[in-house]
């Protein structure tokens, strides 16, 4: 399992070179029995073994640009690549970028190697990670049965979790990161929507998008956090798990778990008692009635129709359960989205003073585990209610723009399930620290 640290230690000592990384990713990629095939919709296999070569003719000579120089990623197909187009998973878009969008751009001047273009949901609409149009990865877990890799991220949490990058870029409007991340068994991280430029990335929602990455652990996130936010790195705070007080919010966000979700989550709370932290429930009614905010395609419908609307004689060129969705928006007025956004604004104010005595709030990331592709896609009726079921936890923090981790809390063999750590807007360095600490007491093998 690929970490930062342990990869950056592994070139430092020469234990291993870029060149070596990058070539075992493209060889996983490659793989015909594998999944890269419809994990990656391109791959940049030249460009990156001629990055990865200038990487190790650095580090000879004594140049290391940053803790993840020299590592192999991957970015969502939304995002700008200089030279390359931008199809966001869909048929009928190809904007040829120009530039770097800046998140590219910071990974790139941070040395990390661009090993290809993941695979996504049309225009990032969906979490199921269903794609009509380049095929659908499957998630890792029980791979024969076909089950849904999550969205829209999927063939970054598939990618991932099948360890052809260090770290897999996606995005997340109401859980494309995290719902991916907990479906494939790995650690995934959704900051303040603000805290990473959202410039060169194609829109779903211009309120609730935000830019995060996909990796091994929370560490891991943190270090790509850092230089996505334009920050200096530096390691997390360290904090001793007696220090942290947690809080289960009694909503809905518990409400009709999986056997297998419930179990799991009980026993990671458990672990956390054990080991000193304080873990409380609190009733938190505002979390249930925060779901509203999604009513009648909420801010991202809204959105996306004025994203979308001069597309409107292509729809029928779209994967059909998309273009419904986004059809949604054309009857939303002014009026709507204005009493929508304050209405949000003053539930992300009550939520945020319920939770303000603790260090983050912990919930079950999906409520499921992961359906077969078979199951979710047999009718509409069915897409969308596994499409609901898959979105309702998640979409809690970009409806109250705060930061969340997601780390496996299942067993090693067991359907995946992820646990959220999440804080309020703006405490992401504080929130990953926090998550960092459970996940060592959650996740011990990491």
């Amino acid at each position: 399992m690929w970490t930062v640290s342990q990869l950056a230690q592994d070139l430092a000592a020469g234990k291993t070179t870029s060149r070596k990384l990058v070539e075992t990713a493209l060889e996983r990629i490659a793989d015909p029995k594998g999944e890269g095939a419809r994990a990656f919709l391109k791959i940049y296999a030249d460009s990156a073994r001629a990055e990865a070569d200038h990487a190790d003719a650095l580090r000879r000579a004594g140049g290391v640009r940053s803790p993840v120089d020299g590592l192999p990623v991957a970015v969502k197909d939304l995002y700008d690549v200089a030279g390359d187009v931008t199809r966001a998973g869909s048929k009928v878009l190809a904007l040829h970028a120009e530039a770097d969008a800046p998140a590219v751009a910071r990974l790139r001047a941070a040395g990390a190697i661009l090993v290809g273009r993941t695979n996504m949901v049309e225009f990032a609409f969906g979490g199921l990670g269903l794609n009509p149009h380049y095929g659908t990865p499957r998630g890792p877990w029980d791979r024969r049965s076909g089950r849904i890799p999550g969205g829209s991220s999927s063939g970054a949490g598939v990618a991932q979790a099948d360890g052809m990058c260090a770290m897999a870029l996606g995005s997340d409007t109401r859980g494309s990161v995290r719902i991916p991340a907990a479906l494939c068994g790995v650690t995934g991280w959704k900051p303040t929507a603000a805290r990473v430029p959202r410039e060169g990335a194609f829109p779903l929602s211009y309120t609730l998008d935000s830019v995060g990455p996909l990796a091994n652990s929370v560490a891991c996130c943190a270090a790509y956090d850092a230089i996505l936010a334009g920050e200096p790195s530096a390691p997390l705070a360290d904090l001793p798990p007696r220090l942290l007080r947690l809080v289960v919010p009694k909503s809905s966000l518990l409400d009709d778990l999986h056997e297998r979700v419930g179990r799991a989550f009980a026993r990671a709370l458990e672990a956390l008692a054990k080991s000193g932290a304080k873990v409380e429930e609190i009733d938190a009614p505002v979390f249930t009635r925060a779901q509203q905010l999604f009513r009648n395609g909420g801010l991202a419908g809204a959105e996306s129709w004025h994203v979308h609307r001069g597309r409107r004689e292509r729809f029928g060129e779209m994967d059909p359960r998309v273009a419904q969705r986004l059809a949604l928006g054309e009857t939303f007025s002014a009026a709507d989205y204005i009493e929508l956004q304050r209405e949000r604004a003053a539930t992300i104010r009550e939520a945020d003073a319920l939770v303000a005595p603790y260090d983050a709030m912990l919930y079950p990331t999906v409520a499921v585990i992961p359906p077969t592709i078979a199951e979710v896609s047999a009718t509409d009726a069915a897409y969308f209610d596994w499409n609901l079921k898959v979105l309702r936890n998640t979409g809690i923090a970009n409806a109250l723009d705060g930061c969340a981790a997601t780390i496996p809390c299942h067993r090693p063999g067991e359907a995946p399930v992820g646990l959220t750590i999440a804080g309020v807007g703006g405490s992401d360095r504080r929130t990953l620290a926090v998550a960092a600490a459970v996940q060592a007491v959650v996740e011990p093998w990491r």
